[in-house]
């Protein structure tokens, strides 16, 4: 495996769009991210709180990510060999921290070095999310499970689980992280292929 392996597979795995998106969506957290979603309270109708956009952006670059998967050949690529399937692991995990370096520096230049890692978190756990629920729903329904985690903080905000505003040093937090990255990566190892052997292995 080498570097012109890797540039070729990107090309036909969209990193180039992938990189973008999460470009952008680095740059909109850096400029607009202090920008507060309104939030109604039942009780009397009135906007009386609201998120910065800068705790839910990481959600679209983690669902981005999830693209670098799809490809004209992917329902081929599950069937590969033990190499292709480390080619795709390996430039999974180097775009992935190429988005998370990005991300982490623009958090860092616009508003600090913490807000920087919170926004790396909050990424790896959404991409976690992301990658069950492609497995689980399909590639196209990539969004679903983040979407529903995120409208469950926007709607109960500043609780102890909400890994996109605990301080950086939040172990739950990381542990979320860790624990979402795992269960996703596992996931997407989780071939048809590779299940039906696991069955008939037994």
């Amino acid at each position: 495996m080498t570097l012109v392996d890797l540039i070729r597979y990107a090309r036909v795995h969209r990193g180039a769009a992938v990189l973008a998106g999460a470009v952008v969506v680095a740059l909109l957290s850096a400029f607009f991210g202090g920008t507060r979603i309104p939030i109604p309270s039942f009780g009397s109708g009135d906007v009386t709180m609201g998120i910065p956009y800068r705790q839910e952006l990481p959600l679209l670059s983690a669902v981005f990510l999830t693209a670098a998967l799809d490809g004209p050949m992917a329902a081929h690529e599950a069937l590969g060999t033990r190499a292709m399937h480390r080619l795709r692991a390996v430039y999974c995990t180097v775009l992935t921290l190429t988005v998370c370096a990005f991300s982490f520096t623009a958090e860092t230049y616009a508003v600090g070095t913490g807000a920087g890692i919170v926004f790396v978190r909050s990424v790896l756990v959404w991409l976690g999310l992301a990658l069950l629920s492609r497995r689980v729903l399909g590639h196209q329904l990539a969004w679903a499970l983040p979407l529903a985690s995120a409208l469950l903080l926007i709607w109960y905000p500043l609780t102890w689980w909400d890994w996109t505003a605990t301080p950086t040093h939040d172990t739950p937090a990381w542990t979320a992280a860790g624990v979402s990255v795992v269960i996703g990566s596992a996931a997407t190892a989780a071939t048809p292929w590779r299940r039906k052997a696991l069955r008939r292995s037994r």
